[in-house]
């Protein structure tokens, strides 16, 4: 499976982006868990969101009210809206789905909140 992370740039706090993730490849149809992580310089890499299949949904509290995550199973793609973002959220972002083949990671995007 390859995943295929987008949307990162630069925002003002405060601001709003958009992250997609599209998987392609043999097991991409049977995504069970899709879920957003993100890794500041020095930091440990932290879960964000999470979606499962069923559509269970969690967040970390640091994002709870300002982020909302989605899928689509039929197109295989996920997404991150984040709202209101502020200057501790700039970060790497993830994208890592689960399947019965295996788990798998996208090769980041990068979110800078700077004014």
């Amino acid at each position: 499976v390859q995943l295929q992370a987008s949307g990162g740039g630069l925002v003002q706090p405060g601001g709003s982006l958009r992250l997609s993730c599209a998987a392609s490849g043999r097991g991409s149809g049977s995504i069970n868990y899709m879920g957003w992580s993100r890794q500041a310089p020095g930091n440990q890499r932290e879960l964000v969101a999470s979606i499962l299949k069923n559509g269970i949904i969690n967040y970390a509290d640091s994002v709870m009210g300002r982020f909302t995550i989605s899928r689509n199973n039929a197109k295989n793609t996920g997404s991150l809206q984040m709202n209101s973002l502020k200057p501790e959220d700039t970060s790497v972002y993830y994208c890592n789905i689960r399947t019965p083949y295996g788990a798998y990671w996208g090769q980041g995007t990068l979110v800078t909140v700077s004014s």
